[in-house]
């Protein structure tokens, strides 16, 4: 069975984020999402309109992901890869480069964003 983890807060749930789920999810046969705990975005100085318990609930609700776990700090990851024994590292192009240091524990991949939505684009046109 090979194994897929992304990190994200998956707010304001979007064709972009269901896109990159899939995506990911097509790498493999197992995709666990570490979601970003509202007291984690609070310490990045980032707000979420829906608490974690209910991102968490909606993520859960997706036929792409098999598995939500908390996302507490930046310098998780390596024990989540080796925890949860992950094959493959997913994040979005925008952060290429950043999460190289993980090649020694995964294949790490770089998928292309989704143009034309966000999440800040959609806080922006509604002014929140």
């Amino acid at each position: 069975m090979k194994k897929i983890i992304t990190y994200g807060t998956f707010d304001l749930l979007h064709w972009g984020h269901i896109r990159i789920l899939e995506r990911a999810k097509g790498l493999g046969d197992h995709l666990t999402v570490v979601l970003s705990t509202d007291e984690f975005n609070h310490l990045k100085h980032k707000e979420s309109y829906h608490s974690y318990e209910h991102r968490k609930y909606i993520l859960e609700a997706i036929k792409y992901v098999d598995k939500v776990i908390p996302e507490t700090s930046w310098d998780q990851k390596i024990t989540d890869i080796l925890r949860e024994e992950i094959d493959i590292f997913v994040m979005g192009d925008d952060w290429e480069g950043h999460f190289d240091f993980l090649k020694e524990y995964c294949e790490v991949v770089y998928l292309e964003r989704t143009r034309n939505i966000s999440t800040t684009m959609i806080k922006d046109d509604l002014k929140i």
